[in-house]
C-alpha cells in the first residue's frame, strides 16, 4: 500500500510516499480502507521532534511510528477474531493516539477507538473530528467543566480545536468569546461566537470583560496574563498550542510546567489538558453533528503525495479550521 513515510526528525521534506506492506489486524483490531486523514499540529510536532524534550518519548534520532498521522475516516475491510462492535462495511471514524499511521491507504486499529462515522458528515469532515473534538471536549467539559450561562473565553478560537471549541461551549450554555486574527473574525463569529477578540488590535488580557473558563489553544501569553482574564475563582485550561518557530527544547511544556506549581497557590483553578482518544469521546462528537450542533470546518484538502506540502501550509501559521488529506 501507499503511505507517508519517516525516518528521521526534520522538515516536511523528510515525509516521502513509500510501498510499504498492509497491515493486519490482530484480534482486536479492525482494519480500515483510509478514505481521508486530518492532520493536527501533533502531526508537524513529531516530524520534527519539536520541543526536542519530548524526543525522549517518541525516539532520540527520528520517531518509533514510521508513518504519521493520527485522525481518519474510512470504511472496515476486516475485523479480528474477538472484534464484536465493527462490521466489514461499516462506515468509521477515530483516532489512532500516538500509534500513528493514519497517511496511508489501510490502517490497523484496536476496536475501542473507532466509532461509527456521522451520517451527515462527509469522509474529510468525519475525520476533521476525532483529536481536535475530543481536545475541545475535554477541555470544556471534563476539565473545565463549562456550565450554561458561564463566560467562556478561547484563544485560538479559529484553530482546528478552536472551531469546535466554539461550536461545544455554545451548545453547554455558555458565553462564548473567541480570540483570532482579523483574517478570521467573521468566521469565529459565524460559528456563534457571542463576542469576538482581533488580537492584532486589542489584547483579551487587558479587556474589563472577566471569564469563568479561559481554554488557552496558544500558549502564547504569561500565566499572570491569563489569569487577568478570569474571574477570581475561574479555570483556566492550558492545552499546549504554537506554530513551528525554529524549534525549542521544550516549548509550551514550559507554561504548562509553571500552571502545574502554581496551582496549589492560588484561588484560580489552573488545569493542565492531556489527551486521549476513546470510543466514548468520539460516541458524543457523532450524536453533536448528526444533530446539527457541531459541524467541522475545512480550510483546505491535499491528496495523499502531498502531505508534505499540507504540513508545510499548517505549521507556517496560514492555516485556519482544519487540513484534510483525501486518500
Amino acid at each position: 500500500m501507499k503511505a507517508i513515510v519517516q525516518d528521521r526528525y526534520g522538515p516536511p521534506e523528510t515525509l516521502t510516499l513509500a510501498d510499504v506492506d498492509a497491515p493486519v489486524p490482530a484480534a482486536d483490531e479492525v482494519l480500515v480502507r483510509v478514505g481521508a486523514a486530518a492532520l493536527n499540529a501533533y502531526d508537524w510536532h513529531v516530524m520534527r521532534g519539536d520541543p526536542r524534550m519530548a524526543r525522549l518519548a517518541m525516539g532520540r534520532s527520528g520517531p518509533r511510528a514510521r508513518i504519521r498521522g493520527r485522525d481518519f475516516a474510512g470504511r472496515v475491510e476486516a475485523v479480528g477474531a474477538h472484534v464484536r462492535q465493527v462490521r466489514p462495511g461499516d462506515a468509521v471514524f477515530g483516532d489512532l493516539g500516538d500509534t500513528n499511521g493514519a497517511f496511508a491507504e489501510y490502517v490497523c486499529v484496536p476496536e475501542t477507538l473507532v466509532a461509527p462515522k456521522p451520517a451527515n458528515l462527509t469522509p474529510q469532515q468525519a475525520a476533521a473530528l476525532p483529536l481536535a473534538g475530543i481536545t475541545a471536549l475535554m477541555g470544556l467539559c471534563d476539565v473545565g467543566q463549562v456550565q450554561p450561562g458561564h463566560r467562556v473565553l478561547i484563544n485560538g478560537a479559529s484553530g482546528g480545536v478552536g472551531t469546535l471549541a466554539v461550536q461545544l461551549a455554545k451548545v453547554l450554555g455558555a458565553t462564548v468569546t473567541g480570540v483570532c486574527s482579523t483574517h478570521n473574525v467573521d468566521l469565529v463569529r459565524s460559528l456563534g461566537a457571542d463576542h469576538v477578540v482581533d488580537y492584532t488590535r486589542d489584547d483579551f488580557t487587558h479587556d474589563a470583560r472577566r471569564h469563568d473558563v479561559v481554554f488557552d489553544l496558544v500558549g502564547n501569553r504569561s500565566l499572570t496574563a491569563l489569569r487577568r482574564a478570569l474571574t477570581p475563582t475561574g479555570t483556566l485550561v492550558l492545552s499546549g498550542g504554537g506554530v513551528y518557530r525554529g524549534g525549542s527544547l521544550i516549548g509550551p511544556i514550559w507554561l504548562i510546567a509553571r500552571g502545574r506549581l502554581l496551582a496549589p497557590f492560588v484561588r484560580h483553578r489552573i488545569v493542565t489538558l492531556t489527551t486521549a482518544p476513546s470510543r466514548q469521546h468520539l460516541d458524543t462528537l457523532r450524536a453533536h453533528a448528526e444533530t446539527g450542533r457541531l459541524t467541522p470546518v475545512i480550510d483546505r484538502t491535499y491528496p495523499l503525495h502531498e502531505v508534505p506540502q499540507a504540513i508545510r501550509y499548517l505549521e507556517g501559521e496560514h492555516a485556519r479550521a482544519k487540513v484534510v488529506i483525501t486518500i
